[in-house]
Parts: C-alpha cells; structure tokens; sequence
C-alpha cells in the first residue's frame, strides 16, 4: 500500500513522484474529500519515504489536517544515508499547526532511507502537501539567517558576522554550518514553547480566574438582564446554558426567558421548572410563533436591569463573563455597547476555535459582525432604537448593534471591547457557529442590515457580497469630479524595476485623474537616465532630481512639495499593479473624513503575502499581519479577506490626504530616514484622530526592497539600530498594546498564533525591518 502525494523536484526540472508507505501501527481510514486519512495507533507509526536525494538545501513542505480535537503537533524527518536506520538521531523536528501549510529548509547528505512521523502520539490525520524542493544555498542562507535576527533583534549582517566570527575560531566547522545549527535549534524551541488553546486554558485563563476569585468581593452594583428567546431547544443544552448563568460568580442578574411557542412539551416543562427554582429567573409563554427578533423583545420587555446581555438557548456564559463586565463598566462608565472575545462548543462540551478580537474597529464591523458574542447593551439605548427589528431575521444581532451604533455620539468611547472569553458558542449540526455557509439566508439578511445603516448614517456607499460567506464590501461612492492623486515613486537605477512599476501603473490603473511622480535619487546608468527622461513624454509623468544621500522620508517630503494632488500615494519603485482599480478602491476610502492611510494587500512574486496590515509590537517594533501566507488564504478569522483598521499600513504602497499628511509634519526626515518611518507617521497620524483601513481589494506586487538593497555596511547597520531604537523610545506604549490585535496573540510570529509566555517580552526580536 502507497500513497503518492505530491511531487518531489531532485534536480531542476526533474520530477518523480514521492511515495509514502505507511508501517503496520498506520491504519487508512475513511476518505476526506478525496485525501486518504490515516489513524497512528501507537507512538512510533510513520510513512517510509521511498526516493533517493542528492545533497544539497531543499525545502521541506507539508500540510497535515489533524481530525480529532488536537490544534497542534510535531512531526519528525528521519533520514539516513545508509540501508537502514542505525540510530535516530539524524532527524529534524517539524512544530505545526493542524490546516496550516509549514515550510523549513533543511540540508540533507545523500539519502537513501528516510522516514516521515506525522504524530508523536495516536490520532487521526490526513495529509494534505508533501514535498521537497531543491534551494540555492545563497537562499536557504538568506532564509535562515532572516529567521534568527527576527528571533534575536538583530539585522540579517549581524547575524552572518557573529556566525562567521565564531566559524574563524574553529577548524572545523562553516559559518553556513553554524547557521543551520541554530537555524534548526529554533525549531526544537518553537516546538518545546509553542501554546495550543487548551495550553492556553491551562496556563493563562485558569491563574487568571483563580487570581480574580482571591481578590473579588461582594457587590450589589448593576443589575444585568440576561435574556434567552427560546424555541424547540435540546434540554440538555438549554439546562446547561442556564446554569451557566447561575454560575456566574457576579450575583447581581435576572434571567429573562422567553418561549416562542415550542411544539416541544418538554420545553414548557423544563421553563417552569427553572423559575420554579429560583425567584431570579422570569418566563413568558408565547401563545403564537413570532421567530427570533420578535421573542427577543419579548424577553427583553420582562427586563429591569441596567444593561441587558445576550444569549442564544444553547450557547454558554464563561463563570466570570458578569463580573468581568462589571469591571470593565467600573473603567468605563460611558460604556453603551460592549463586547468580548469567544470560543466554540462543541456537542460534547469541549472548547476550541478561540476568537480573540480587537478593540473596537469599526471597518472590521461593516465588513462582517466580529463583535458578535457577548453582546451586552444599555437597556435605555436597546430601547431608544426600538430594539430588535422584524425582517432581518439571520442577521438580527448585527443590525442591533449597527442601529445602535448609528445612536451614539462617541463610539470610540461608548463601544468597549473586554479581552477576555466570555462566550461559548455551541457549534451544532446546521448552525452558524459550526460553518457561516450553512446559512445562506443570513449573508442576505447581512446586506439589508447594512444598506440601512448607511441610509441612518447618510453614507454615500454600496454595499456587496464579500469575498467569503457573511462578509461584505462596503464600496464608498467616488465624487464626479475625481480628486488628483499623486503618485510618489522614489528610485535609484534599477531600470528593470522602476521600468515594471510604472507601466503597470500607466497600462493598468482605471482611475483616471492621477500624476505619476518619479523621484530620481542620483540615478547613474545611461539605460535609466534615457529612460526617465523619455517617459516624462508621457503628459501624467514628471520626474523630479533628488541629487542627495539616500534618505526615504526626505525623498517623500520634498515630492509632497512638488504634488498637485489632493490625495498622495506613496508607491515603491518595486511595487505591480494586479488589480485595476486598485486606486479607486483606495481612493474611495481615504476621501472618507475619519480615514487617515489606505493600504493595499500586497503579494510577492511568488503569490504569499507580504503586507496585510501592519501588528505593532511583534518583534518588539512591528511585523506585517500573515506573512508568507499563501494570497488565498482566509487569514485569522477571514482577516486576509475583509476590510478594516489597522494601526498602520506598510509606504510600499500608502495614500492619504495631503492636508493630513502636512498636518502631522510628513515624514521624519531626522530620526527615521530609511527604516520605521512609515510606521511612524501611521502612528502620528492615529494620534491626531484618524484610522487607517487596509483594504484586499487593492491588490498588487511588492518585489521589495530590490532597488535599495540590503543593509549590509557597518554604517547601515548602525543607522537601523539608531532607528529601531527611537521607534522604541517614542512609541514604548503603543508598541506593547495594539488595539487592532489581541493580548493573547503572539508577539513573536506574524502568523496570529496563540501568545506564549515568551511573546510577552518586550524585549523580544525585531520581527520586520519596514524599509522600503
């Protein structure tokens, strides 16, 4: 029996086909969508990989689904230029998560026997990418050596000068063998320190609610309205979403439960049964089916409390999930709405899928309803609005808060995000929390919900089906007469760079009304001068001089100078345009009067992500949101597909309004001349009011960094410390709390992993360099 996954490149441009033989211990199971899935009944069950391999640097690739309830594994490559496996040590471990595509490069002698250990223990798995792809070993050493100054806080130069030092000790060893020491000794750490969401439970939440029962004390403070529509509920699910508010470790509530008439006649029994047995629950009988939005007033209308609290039949409150909203209304006593992070259920009661969210962010909110559960609101704002509206059915809870939102005033300040779990959606057969696309009717209702709330709001905007269920496209009307955008593009020779940049700009872009601006920095090939000089015969090119040292943020500021437009792009010279309207859609967003910076969804040459938004903190600066991620992906709960806030966008590609860019003083030309300044002026921005949206609908090419280079001299490398380090001084606070992240994601990878205790460490490593 042999299973042919993918194919394995020996030399380049041959193909064979690697097969995988499964050791007796490994058992096929029942085929997932057309992938054969495989039970490890003991510890040491694997796959012999039959194919020989000359040496060399290769990529390791692969993709396991684990289908029982485990997020995360490790797996081993064992290898040996014998006959047979003499001893084990010859091996590499393989840290993933289940569902996630996992690359390491790794340096093999000859092969003749090699073996693949998906699990270290029993389970169920099916195995979706295996592969092995020959690398250049100026590749694999670029790749190692930007891994570990991401681990350590040092520049790639720094690390290959530590290891060459070191290697010129020894006799022996290479400084490429050095590298790859360490290189594939993060690996084991990653594996030994890496967090998976009952790890989390075990070792983050449980101290922390120990810690909070030590410290509480009695209150008679607000009263909360819990309230629960109910219609044909499974007892069993019912009872225990009931006692899970009886559990609640805040004293202080009702419970409001509603039965919409149940064709059930157990379910009249159980209701009256709970009231019976405590004086703090009220039930009403409906005599006729009035569904889900209609029920919920009615139990809200038995409701005396100061703030009402949401909750589905089957679903469960966290024991703290009241009293953590009463601490988080003693720090904000304007609070309207509030909402928390959550988890799943499923049918056996076990946790998993945790949704941990920003602070309020409100394009998120009008791309798909993030804030969902737990939702708590002011009675007197519930009532204000009407409460919920018959007709939008599926989408009942969204338009809720988005009427509600229209009310306030102040949403940055009424509307509070408590970063804890407090809600446990019970994902069942059919129902939204198990798969959104189960549901169709409630992408429908979604789209009416928001078209009435930009009628409310008087917005000038459509709104679309999104790129993924139960999310949508807002599309903000573009003016007739459309603002000038002006084009700021920087360079220094690199023809062949600066050449594909603009033609796809001026052959692709549909928006109209746009100047191109090329910033030459002492350019001093002939085939570049020619050229800049022939391009400006096109009436939408000018080319300006800038005849001084390298200094991004003054290039830019002197260009802002010379623009005619109301709207300013910053674009690198090593940036392609993928999708036409990539500037309208831009546009539309940054004319908005909240928006400070737009940013586009850029990919790599080779089709992963390289920017999604800008996470501050990770690395200890900041580091792009997904990258490497693979262009397709849905992102951390479809983050990668939806509009939203970020606290910054990458200058690669970045448009804002010249008044706001002036109005912060531009770039810092002083303390920040090549690295960081666009994270900068993000957050000088943010500071003076603004948001910034980044947008996957503008899509392009960042080939990055190709014109300028590396920094690889001596004063380079002290120019970036010297940076880095302002960034840290200036920004300390911001950089340790991102409001468009989450406390308990890591700080350490790029990838929305769950946080470890290491993550927390201010002083953790430089995770993106932000030149341009």
């Amino acid at each position: 029996m042999t299973l042919n996954v993918t194919n394995l490149i020996l030399s380049w441009g041959a193909k064979k086909n690697i097969r995988l033989i499964p050791s007796q211990s490994m058992l096929r199971q029942r085929n997932d969508e057309n992938f054969e899935s495989w039970c490890c009944s003991d510890s040491d069950s694997y796959f012999i990989v039959r194919q020989s391999c000359w040496p060399g640097w290769f990529m390791l690739e692969f993709q396991v689904n684990l289908l029982d309830e485990r997020e995360h594994e490790r797996a081993r490559f064992y290898y040996s230029s014998e006959r047979s496996y003499l001893q084990k040590e010859r091996s590499f471990v393989l840290p993933f998560q289940s569902g996630k595509m996992q690359r390491r490069i790794v340096r093999l002698p000859r092969v003749r026997l090699a073996r693949f250990d998906p699990m270290e223990s029993a389970g169920h798995f099916a195995i979706r990418h295996f592969a092995l792809k020959p690398l250049l070993p100026s590749f694999a050493r670029d790749r190692m050596s930007w891994r570990l100054a991401r681990l350590y806080g040092r520049t790639q130069l720094e690390v290959l000068q530590v290891f060459a030092q070191q290697a010129s000790q020894q006799s022996d060893v290479s400084r490429d063998d050095l590298l790859y020491q360490a290189y594939d000794a993060s690996f084991e750490q990653r594996a030994r320190s890496g967090i998976s969401y009952q790890q989390w439970i075990t070792q983050v939440e449980l101290p922390y609610l120990a810690a909070m029962r030590a410290c509480m004390r009695p209150t008679s403070g607000i009263l909360f309205s819990i309230i629960i529509p109910v219609y044909n509920p499974k007892p069993v699910f019912l009872q225990q979403a009931v006692l899970s508010v009886q559990r609640q470790y805040y004293s202080n509530w009702e419970l409001c439960l509603v039965d919409d008439a149940s064709t059930r006649s157990d379910t009249r029994d159980l209701l009256r049964r709970f009231a019976e047995a405590d004086a703090r629950i009220k039930i009403v009988f409906r005599e006729q089916n009035g569904h889900i939005s209609v029920a919920s007033n009615s139990a809200a209308s038995l409701a005396s409390g100061e703030y009402l609290v949401l909750l589905d039949q089957d679903d469960e409150l966290a024991e703290h999930a009241l009293w953590a909203v009463w601490e988080a209304l003693q720090s904000n006593p304007r609070a309207y709405l509030l909402y928390s992070d959550e988890d799943k259920l499923d049918e056996t009661g076990r946790r998993y899928e945790p949704h941990f969210k920003p602070d309020w962010n409100p394009a998120l909110q009008l791309s798909h309803n993030y804030t969902s559960h737990l939702g708590v609101y002011k009675a007197d704002l519930f009532r204000q609005v009407g409460g919920f509206r018959e007709g939008v059915e599926g989408a009942q809870d969204y338009d809720l808060f988005l009427r509600c939102l229209a009310a306030l005033d102040q949403p940055d300040q009424q509307i509070v995000h408590i970063p804890q779990v407090l809600y446990h959606w019970r994902a069942l057969a059919g129902s939204t929390a198990q798969a959104a696309s189960q549901k169709t009717y409630t992408w429908k209702a979604g789209l009416r919900v928001l078209e009435h709330y930009l009628q409310l709001t008087g917005q000038q905007a459509v709104v679309e089906k999104g790129l993924l269920p139960n999310t949508y496209d807002v599309r903000y009307a573009l003016p007739e007469s459309l603002p000038k955008v002006s084009l700021l593009v920087p360079t220094r020779d690199g023809l062949e760079v600066l050449r594909r940049c603009v033609e796809s700009v001026l052959n692709k872009t549909t928006y109209t009304n746009y100047e191109l601006l090329i910033i030459d920095n002492a350019s001093q090939q002939v085939e570049t001068l020619t050229y800049l000089d022939d391009i400006q015969q096109d009436a939408r090119v000018r080319v300006l001089s800038w005849p001084h040292a390298f200094n991004y943020s003054a290039i830019n500021n002197f260009a802002v100078g010379e623009a005619q437009g109301e709207l300013l792009c910053l674009l690198n010279n090593d940036v392609e345009v993928i999708a036409a309207d990539w500037l309208n859609v831009m546009v539309s967003h940054a004319i908005q009067p909240t928006v400070g910076c737009v940013g586009a969804k850029l990919l790599y040459g080779d089709g992963r992500i390289q920017h999604a938004g800008v996470v501050l903190g990770v690395g200890g600066v900041a580091g792009h949101a997904h990258k490497y991620y693979p262009s397709d992906h849905h992102g951390y709960f479809s983050r990668l597909k939806v509009t939203q806030n970020y606290s910054a966008v990458t200058a690669a590609c970045l448009l804002v309004r010249k008044v706001v860019y002036e109005q912060v003083g531009g770039l810092d030309e002083i303390n920040l001349q090549v690295a960081f300044n666009d994270i900068d002026f993000c957050l000088k921005v943010r500071e003076a009011g603004y948001r910034h949206i980044w947008t996957p609908y503008a899509l392009l090419y960042h080939h990055e960094s190709v014109s300028r280079g590396q920094d690889d001299t001596s004063e380079k490398k002290k120019r970036f410390l010297a940076e880095m380090n302002y960034m840290r001084q200036r920004w300390r606070e911001r950089l340790q709390a991102d409001p468009c992240y989450s406390p308990h994601l890591s700080l350490e990878y790029e990838d929305f992993s769950i946080s470890s205790a290491q993550s927390k460490n201010e002083d953790i490593a430089v995770g993106a360099n932000h030149q341009h």
